[in-house]
Order: structure tokens, then C-alpha cells, then sequence
């Protein structure tokens, strides 16, 4: 069984908060309005919707609280009785049976209503069945308001309690108040617990971790006991009896050998005998504490006959009973008996290993005497080696390799491998040694690695792979070189610069202009690419030449190659279209007309449509703007394409006017507190808003 996790329980909100958390929710998650044409078949749906929503948050809510807290019957013996000892068991059953009723019932009056909204004949009378049904809901969960606030105080009190695993290996300290339970367990582990020189500093179950043999021990300080009936115990004292009685822990009963906790040892004894029926099972052990105010040899007879009293009972019920007492009554008082001192912390460690070995004891004889050990040794079948086979591997040494047994001699006698750093050192150090890569090649024949590489191999020489005429073309080069360094020192002396342009004809000083022009313009273009982040549109090519393919382009393109372009271009003009000539229009503004148009001919062409636009005031703005040529690498092909875009634009536009929005990504929120948000009054202790 997993430990019981109870910090993870959610919080429970009182009647009110409960009421409008789910109200708030119907309303935000379904329509609000009802309009006008509807059918009655139509607003039915709306109101049952709205009822059914209800129904369901109330569901989700309660169910959530009833899963998260736990059962009773489901959780540790442990855990059960200390509900029962913190919160009443009763009074705990019987508030989250009252939030089970109350889900059952809201679930019974949104059936009995959703089944009256789907017989009404208007929409008031749906509304007002609507109303009826909320109204139910939550006046029933405001009935319940005493079980949410103590649900709530019961969660808030369970996140505080320490985790405790009632499964694992664990430590108990009990005893009577002020004895040193709280010291010793800040000795043992990491935990901080408040200690005071007053009784009854501890009112709750602490718990710390500590590590032995690799294993994470849980070590358990509960409050002071007194020695009275139990009936008469009180909620503190409860805690500690129910942690005896349900935790398979190893016990330490502390004693205060110095008696300044108030109690005399006698009672301590008395104490031990009355709570002894909770020890049942468990290591017990008596820890003596407090020496360093009164030592060991200090203690009279009678209280040392006490203790070796509670010393025998512990080794009874250790033991298992009388018999196991008598059985074991060869073993020392040492396993059940300690002296030990918080302050100087004496034998504190000595303490805790013996009873972690005494606990591990217990709990692998516990499970060797279990049903499973005998299970599991009915499948096994252990052979055993005979007599004989025994003193014969008695006798028999390990076998150790020669080399193994060579290497040891040596590493005992000292010796010990050269590196290479070592043979680094004895010839010259670095710089000088070289080391020898040879050595470590693998081959057939050790004797091989030294071999000089053979000048003839498969009937072929290295001289055979040599140009027989080497010698005169490095001869020849050399000489060229000799007489280019000549010249050049001769052009130095006689303060001529070299320059490359010189020795180009005028033709090849051209084409290397146009080259160096095209250079220019394909890093420039990358550049406008590059600081675009290539997110140009991509026009076709006929539209993006720019007056790179006419006939004058295709003539000096072709022209060079050899091919007559001369057909070509008559077909060309063949099957252009024909244009009239047309009065130009002028470009001025005011409509002013150049000196050229009056030498036109009398015929003329319709003049041509123009568009207007929000972005043009008169004719003349909007006849500059649209007959401009779009700009190269725009996505738009001429200035009627252009024309459009402008009208697309602010057709698109139109909404945002309407909406006092200059555009797209306007978002400015012109009325920063809306009335309906900020208007009313609100109680002075409340501190919500109304937003």
C-alpha cells in the first residue's frame, strides 16, 4: 500500500464561493441572449442547456471533494485511527455523506426540471423553471455550509501532518514527557523539532530520515504519554498511542535516569507496564538517557532492580513470549538495554545501529516464517555437494594464471612499465627523441618491422613511373624564370609601374567594363536580397524584364553568335497589333497640354477611363499616382494593376473606418474602464472586484 498523500487535496471553498464559482461558470460557458424569431422548441433548448451545464459543475465540483479526501475503510489501520483521533470519525463520515446526498439530490431536481422545461409553452415560463431549478441548486449546497468550512479545516489541518510511510523501516521514540525523544531525534536525522525544558513540547507525530547500510530508515517522535486510563488520555497523548499500536517499528522506550523531567524512574516503570501490550511484535529496547547529569554507577538498588524489570519485559516481548524469553535468555542485556546522553550525545549512534540491526532482524525472520518463503521453497531445488566433494573443494587452492602470478611478483617487487614518456626521457627529452612508431605493427613476422621498402615490386622499378625528360623541362623553367625576374628588375630600375591594363586591346578593355558593371549589379542585387530576407513576390519573366527582351535586345544578344535575326524580326512586326495614334496626354498639372499636340492628327481615341481613388483629391493627383510605373520588384506588372491594388486597399479599409481603426494591427482600447465593470457598491469586507 502506497503511502497516503495529503497535501494534493484541493482546497474547499465555503457556500457562497461554491455558489458563484459554478453560477459564474454556466455563465461564461453558454449563450446569454435570446432573440427574437426564435421557435419555442428553440428557447426549451436554451433554458435545458443552461440547467444541464448547472447540473453538471455542481457534479465535477462535489465529485472532485469526495474522490481527493480519503476513505475510511480504504486507507492504513494507521491513518484511520488517527482521522479518528483528529477529526472524529463520525463527524468525518457523516460531512462527506452530506456532499454525496447533495450531489445525488442537485442531480434528482435538474432531471424533475429539465423534464418540465421540455413541456413549456413560452418563454417566460421557461425562464422562470430555469430560474427555479438554480435557485434550488443552490439553496440545498447553502444548507451544507457547515460541512464545507469543517471539510475545509480538516484539509488544511492534513496538509501540515508529517508523511509518514507505515510500510517502511522506522524508529519510535515513546516515553514520558520531557525525557529527551525531540534531542535525540535531531541527533539522528536532518529534522528540526522544537525542544524546551517544559512537558509536553511536542503536540504532534515528527518524523526525520537517516540512512544505515544504504537504507533509508524512517525515525518517529511522538508526544509525551502520562500513565492514566486510557479513556481519560487526551488528543496529543492518542497520537503517540496509535502509532505504537499500528506501526511495525523498532521501539525506544527512553528513560530519564536523572529524573529532572519530573517523573521518578519508578514511574517510568509503571508507565512501560501498562503501554507493554502495544509493544507486541516489535523490537523493544530500553534507552537510559541523560548520563552525563547522573552516571550508570550512580543508581540505587531499587531503581536498578525497575530497570532490569523493563529490561526482561523487553526481551519477552522481543522474543515472542516466555518461551522465546527462556530461549533467548543467553543473549546480552546490551541488545535491549543503553546508556546513552542527548547533550554529549554518547552512544547516541551506538543506539541507533543496534536497533536498525535488531529491526532487520526482526523483519527478515518475520518473512522467512511467512507462507511466501515456503512457497517459493517448494519450487526451488537446492542441490547439495557430497561429503567427499566437500573436503575435496576444501582443499582445492584457486587457480591463477602464470602471467597473472609473473605480474604480481613484479608489481611487488617494484618494478614497473617504461612509457613512452619515460624512454622520452632517457634519450634527449623532447625535441630530440623520436619516438619508434614501427614497433607496434602487427604482423606475421615480428622480424618484419624493420624491413626496408623493396625497390622492385611485381616487375616494375619507381624509376619506371618517372618522365625520362624531367630533367630538361625543369632546366627549360627555371630559365624562363631567371629571365622574368630580369625584366622585372629592369622595368623597377627604370621606374616603370607594371599595370595589367596596359597590355589590353580596346575591345578587351570593354567587355572587362561590362563584366566589372555586371559584377556590381549581381552583388547588389544579393545585398537587396539578403536585406529583404528574400521576400520579394516573384513576378513572370515577361513581366519583370524591365526592356530586356525587345528586338534591339534579341539583335545584339544573337547578333554575336551568328544567327540572322533578321526574319525573326520581320515576323515580329507582322504580327504586332496596330495602335492609333492617340492625343498624348500631358503630364503637367492643371491639364496644361504640350506644343507637340497641336501637330497631331484631328482624328482622336476615346480618352482614357482614369480611376480614382481615396488617396487621389482632384484629377490631377489621382492621374500623377496612377500613371507612374510601379516599382520594380512590387508584384504589380503596370499602372492599371497598380490602379486595382489602390481600390483593393481601401475597400479593405472601409470596415477599419468604421471602427475608428487605423488599420489591421490598431489595437487601442479607447474606454479604459467600461462602466458596467466599474459601477455599483460592494460590501466593505469583500475584497473582490467587479471584474
Amino acid at each position: 500500500m502506497a503511502p497516503l498523500n495529503l497535501k494534493t487535496i484541493t482546497t474547499v471553498p465555503t457556500a457562497k464561493d461554491f455558489i458563484d464559482i459554478v453560477l459564474s461558470k454556466t455563465q461564461r460557458g453558454t449563450p446569454t441572449v435570446v432573440h427574437n424569431g426564435w421557435s419555442i422548441q428553440r428557447i426549451r433548448q436554451f433554458y435545458m442547456r443552461k440547467i444541464k451545464f448547472t447540473q453538471q459543475n455542481w457534479e465535477e465540483k462535489l465529485t472532485d471533494i469526495l474522490t481527493q479526501f480519503p476513505k475510511v475503510e480504504d486507507i492504513h489501520p494507521f491513518y484511520a485511527d488517527l482521522l479518528n483521533v483528529l477529526y472524529d470519525k463520525d463527524h468525518y463520515k457523516l460531512a462527506l455523506g452530506q456532499l454525496n446526498t447533495a450531489k445525488n439530490l442537485i442531480d434528482r431536481i435538474a432531471q424533475d426540471y429539465l423534464r418540465l422545461v421540455k413541456y413549456g409553452d413560452s418563454l417566460y415560463r421557461c425562464k422562470e423553471l430555469k430560474r427555479a431549478a438554480m435557485g434550488r441548486m443552490c439553496t440545498l449546497m447553502k444548507r451544507h455550509g457547515a460541512s464545507l468550512e469543517y471539510l475545509e479545516q480538516v484539509r488544511q489541518h492534513m496538509s501540515r501532518l508529517p508523511s509518514i510511510d507505515p510500510n517502511t523501516r522506522t524508529l519510535l521514540l515513546c516515553g514520558y514527557p520531557n525525557v529527551g525523544k525531540s534531542s535525540m531525534i535531531n541527533k539522528l536525522t536532518s529534522a528540526d523539532v522544537e525542544v524546551q525544558p517544559y512537558a509536553f513540547t511536542t503536540k504532534s507525530l515528527y518524523v526525520g530520515h537517516c540512512d544505515y547500510k544504504y537504507l533509508r530508515w524512517q525515525v518517529l517522535d511522538t508526544p509525551g504519554i502520562l500513565d492514566r486510563p486510557l479513556e481519560e488520555r487526551n488528543t496529543i497523548e492518542m497520537q503517540s498511542i496509535t502509532a505504537l499500536a499500528h506501526l511495525r517499528a523498532a521501539v525506544l522506550y527512553l528513560v530519564d535516569i536523572s529524573e529532572q523531567c519530573g517523573y521518578t524512574i519508578a514511574q517510568q516503570a509503571a508507565l512501560f507496564h501498562s503501554i507493554k501490550p502495544l509493544f507486541a511484535n516489535k523490537p523493544v529496547m530500553i534507552v537510559c538517557n541523560k548520563i552525563d547529569v547522573k552516571k550508570p554507577e550512580e543508581i540505587s538498588e531499587a531503581d536498578r532492580a525497575l530497570i532490569e524489570g523493563m529490561v526482561k519485559e523487553a526481551r519477552k516481548i522481543s522474543n515472542g513470549g516466555i518461551a522465546g524469553a527462556i530461549n533467548g535468555g543467553d543473549d546480552g542485556d546490551d541488545k535491549y538495554c543503553m546508556f546513552m546522553s542527548t547533550l554529549s550525545e554518547d552512544g547516541v549512534m551506538q543506539v541507533k545501529q543496534i536497533a536498525c540491526e535488531r529491526l532487520l532482524e526482526a523483519l527478515v525472520n518475520l518473512k522467512a516464517s511467512g507462507k511466501k518463503a515456503a512457497s517459493a521453497a517448494v519450487d526451488l531445488h537446492i542441490v547439495q555437494p557430497k561429503q567427499g566433494a566437500v573436503a575435496a573443494a576444501a582443499s582445492r587452492p584457486p587457480v591463477i594464471p602464470a602471467g597473472v602470478a609473473e605480474a604480481r611478483a613484479r608489481r611487488q617487487a617494484g618494478e614497473r612499465k617504461r612509457t613512452e614518456k619515460d624512454l622520452q626521457e632517457e634519450n634527449g627529452g623532447a625535441g630530440v627523441y623520436s619516438a619508434d612508431l614501427k614497433k607496434t605493427y602487427l604482423l606475421e613476422d615480428s622480424e618484419w618491422k624493420y624491413d626496408i621498402i623493396p625497390e622492385i615490386m611485381d616487375g616494375h622499378n619507381i624509376i619506371d613511373f618517372v618522365d625520362a625528360d624531367i630533367d630538361a623541362k625543369l632546366a627549360e623553367l627555371e630559365r624562363e624564370e631567371d629571365e622574368l625576374e630580369r625584366e622585372h628588375e629592369a622595368a623597377m630600375a627604370a621606374g616603370q609601374v607594371y599595370n595589367e591594363d596596359d597590355e589590353l586591346t580596346a575591345e578587351e578593355r570593354a567587355d572587362l567594363a561590362k563584366i566589372q558593371y555586371r559584377k556590381r549589379q549581381i552583388i547588389a542585387e544579393h545585398r537587396a536580397k539578403k536585406t529583404a530576407a528574400n521576400n520579394n513576390p516573384v513576378l513572370p519573366n515577361k513581366h519583370n524584364a524591365r526592356g530586356r527582351l525587345t528586338a534591339d535586345a534579341m539583335r545584339e544578344s544573337l547578333g554575336p553568335m551568328g544567327i540572322n535575326t533578321e526574319n525573326a524580326l520581320k515576323r515580329m512586326r507582322s504580327e504586332s497589333r496596330g495602335r492609333k495614334r492617340t492625343r498624348e496626354v500631358s503630364r503637367g498639372r492643371g491639364g496644361e497640354r504640350g506644343g507637340d499636340d497641336m501637330d497631331m492628327e484631328d482624328t482622336e481615341a476615346p480618352p482614357q477611363k482614369r480611376v480614382h481613388s481615396s488617396k487621389s483629391r482632384t484629377m490631377s493627383r489621382g492621374r500623377s499616382m496612377s500613371l507612374a510605373d510601379p516599382k520594380l520588384g512590387g508584384g504589380l506588372k503596370d499602372n492599371s494593376m497598380m490602379n486595382k491594388a489602390i481600390k483593393m486597399a481601401d475597400r479593405a479599409q472601409r470596415r477599419m473606418n468604421k471602427m475608428a481603426k487605423s488599420g489591421e494591427a490598431d489595437r487601442v482600447i479607447l474606454t479604459k474602464m467600461p462602466k458596467h465593470l466599474f459601477s455599483g457598491k460592494t460590501p466593505g469586507h469583500s475584497t473582490r472586484n467587479h471584474r
